[in-house]
């Protein structure tokens, strides 16, 4: 074992490695004592306690997450040390029955500090594998990465897509990367899940193309739709629409802002061998649209918004947006009807989401049941030393 740093040492103060030492990946700048001049975003550092015992590795960032724990080893960060990760993420969704399966081909093979890795997010859609760096860090050791893709023969890979560069425009680094190709070419025409078929387009779309953190909502979705008018609220490209239908839903209305993600939509629609004319995907903003709806037009109402509090600071606004949408939802839904409302926000957990939905359905004033508490599926793990990782948050309703 390594008893010498193999990188610059970041010293935490004295007392402020519990955190570490219970395995948390994540280090605040006010947990540290200090450290060499001229670090840099994106940097590998050694972490050591006060007096200097070395707690394990992790890449420099610059933001109040000071540091992201990648080993809790004085380990070396090369392709052979995102191998070992790699070929763990993949056991484990090869045991979840995802690798191979003739009815799903799309998969999340690593979840940032899930699968051990923070800051990287690596989506398979068939025989291409969707990178996306959110850290320079990871930026930084992109080739190590692709690398060890590559020498995961089972894996298949025919094409490797960077899809970084959204993310670092969100911390407001325009200039680090670019999208791109860093193997192969695109060829995949569509995507199967439980045997719907999407076309994603990891080029262009939100995130990397497709929300696959939905999967197992969008099949009991499909086995609650028969026979219901159903309204796919911030559709996106139409996934929910799709297993709605698909479960014999009478009709689907599909809502969102944007209208390239609703052509993709309807693309999906006819795709599986439904009509887009009788299942309209319309442009609109929810929270007008919702205005629009009459008292019981629809009997299955699906609320999946983008994150309304993607930090701390916005949780407020974020809040009122999530009790305005499902307090409208509640008040039209048809007598006996279902909601599935979901929130994607970690700076929301588990139980403000329901209790801001209880909220919801005091303001509408009708008698509602819990029927399912929702989450991500098994390829979104969450670290058991990192419970912030439970983003997806979901329930569905049964209203009278």
């Amino acid at each position: 074992m390594n008893t010498e740093p193999l990188y610059p040492v970041i010293r935490l103060r004295r007392g402020k490695d519990d955190a570490v030492r219970r395995f948390h990946p994540w280090i605040f700048s006010g947990a540290i004592e200090n450290g060499p001049e001229g670090l840099q975003a994106g940097d590998t550092v050694t972490v050591t306690d006060y007096e200097g015992e070395i707690l394990g590795t992790g890449f420099c960032e610059p933001d109040s997450i000071a540091v992201k724990m990648l080993s809790f080893e004085n380990r070396k960060i090369d392709e052979w040390f995102f191998l070992e990760k790699i070929t763990k993420a993949f056991e484990l969704r090869k045991a979840m029955g995802l690798v191979g399966n003739p009815h799903t081909n799309g998969y999340r093979l690593i979840h940032s500090e899930g699968d051990g890795l923070a800051g990287l997010i690596i989506d398979v859609y068939n025989h291409t594998a969707v990178v996306q760096a959110q850290t320079e860090g990871m930026i930084l050791h992109l080739k190590e990465i692709v690398r060890a893709l590559k020498l995961t023969p089972e894996l298949g890979l025919q094409a490797i897509y960077n899809k970084s560069a959204e993310a670092m425009q969100r911390m407001g680094k325009d200039d680090v990367i670019e999208d791109g190709y860093l193997f192969g070419s695109k060829t995949d025409e569509y995507v199967l899940e439980n045997d719907s078929k999407f076309l994603v387009d990891w080029e262009n779309g939100q995130k990397t193309g497709f929300f696959l953190d939905q999967r197992d909502n969008r099949e009991l979705v499909r086995q609650m739709a028969s026979g219901k008018k159903v309204l796919n609220a911030f559709g996106y490209t139409g996934g929910f629409t799709i297993t709605a239908l698909r479960g014999g839903a009478k009709s689907v209305v599909t809502v969102d802002t944007s209208k390239k993600a609703l052509m993709t939509a309807e693309a999906n629609i006819e795709l599986n061998g439904f009509s887009k004319e009788e299942n309209p995907c319309i442009a609109d903003d929810m929270k007008d649209y919702i205005n629009k709806v009459q008292d019981g037009e629809f009997d299955l109402m699906i609320l999946d918004p983008p994150a309304f509090a993607k930090r701390h600071h916005d949780r407020h606004r974020g809040l009122q947006g999530y009790r305005f949408i499902n307090a409208e939802a509640i008040k039209k839904i048809s007598k006996g009807g279902l909601l599935f409302t979901f929130s994607c926000s970690q700076a929301v957990d588990k139980a403000t989401f329901q209790g801001i939905v209880t909220a919801a359905a005091i303001e509408a004033g009708r008698n509602v049941r819990i029927l399912h508490q929702l989450s991500q599926p098994a390829d979104h793990p969450i670290n058991i030393f990192h419970p912030e990782g439970a983003y997806l948050k979901g329930l569905v309703l049964f209203v009278e």
